[in-house]
């Protein structure tokens, strides 16, 4: 029997197999959806702000979900303020087509890129660095080992709901042991009891780093994954490389696509090295497979 409507809302931190854990000014509770949200096809995801009803102490039911800012569909994840995209110096190196890629999603979906170059202690920090600041990008330098770098990081997180993306290597253990050490031992733990691979689906959740401050543990943000259910259109694709944005509207021709044409404004920014040839090379590679696709595929 229900017997307290919350007035306020409070924000999914975990999901597992249809349960949900909710965090509300006055604690956690264990949480279904109710059916209506099948009916509607709403499926409330990792990072919501919802309202619940309270069935008993640390039980309840999801009433109804909040507005989003942002939605991923793979990982299941909303309300993402700050993506962190860790790239290592080498084992692995940079592939700065996938890393752009996922860039222009985050900037699509209103979500700030923060850029984390690991594996400082060798040579070639810099030079990643520099692209990224280039573009106007945050950019922290981090040796895992030592944790230098560490603190740029929490700095720039601090008060944020924010996710790792990187391939397999680059460090985003590491680096998440490095800014809070019970964080890591608990997703250490979990990780080893739902075995990584088989739940991968299944299991969201965000840890708490400090005030309103959140990371989200999930298996990861793939390219593949993140471009098949977030398709940005070829026209909109220039506002998602913010480097651009002095020379949109400064082309000789209207409708300029910035990849060949004869007096691109943004050819010639790249031309004075304005812009970086990677991150051009990145951009015309997403116009030409945004080109490719058909209206229904969207």
């Amino acid at each position: 029997m229900m017997w307290e409507t919350a007035e306020k809302m409070g924000r999914i931190v975990r999901s597992l197999g249809g349960t949900y854990t909710v965090e509300m000014p006055d604690g956690l509770y264990q949480c279904r959806a109710r059916g209506i949200f099948r009916k509607n096809e709403i499926k409330p995801v990792v990072g919501d702000m919802v309202s619940i009803e309270r069935l008993s102490e640390g039980e309840g039911f999801i009433q109804a979900v909040g507005e989003r800012k942002n939605l991923f569909i793979r990982p299941p994840l909303a309300n993402i303020d700050t993506m962190l995209f860790v790239l290592s110096v080498t084992q692995p190196v940079p592939n700065f087509t996938v890393t752009d890629k996922l860039i222009a999603i985050a900037e699509y979906k209103g979500i700030t890129p923060v850029i984390v170059v690991t594996k400082a202690d060798f040579t070639g920090g810099e030079k990643i660095a520099q692209i990224y600041q280039k573009a106007g990008f945050d950019v922290c330098i981090v040796n895992n080992g030592t944790g230098e770098g560490v603190d740029d990081v929490m700095r720039l997180i601090t008060g944020k709901i924010c996710a790792f993306t990187g391939n397999s290597g680059v460090g985003k253990s590491s680096l998440l042991n490095n800014l809070d050490k019970q964080i890591q031992a608990d997703t250490g733990e979990i990780s080893e009891k739902l075995g990584r691979g088989r739940h991968t689906t299944r299991h969201v959740e965000l840890y708490q780093l400090g005030q309103e401050t959140y990371i989200a543990d999930t298996p990861g943000f793939s390219s593949i994954d993140t471009m098949r259910y977030d398709i940005i259109r070829k026209d909109a694709l220039q506002y998602c490389f913010r480097e651009f944005s002095p020379y949109i509207g400064q082309c000789r021709f209207t409708g300029c696509s910035h990849t060949t044409e004869k007096g691109c404004a943004v050819l010639q920014a790249m031309t004075e090295g304005k812009i970086g040839v990677t991150r051009h090379d990145s951009y015309r590679k997403m116009y030409e497979e945004a080109k490719a696709i058909k209206e229904w595929e969207l």
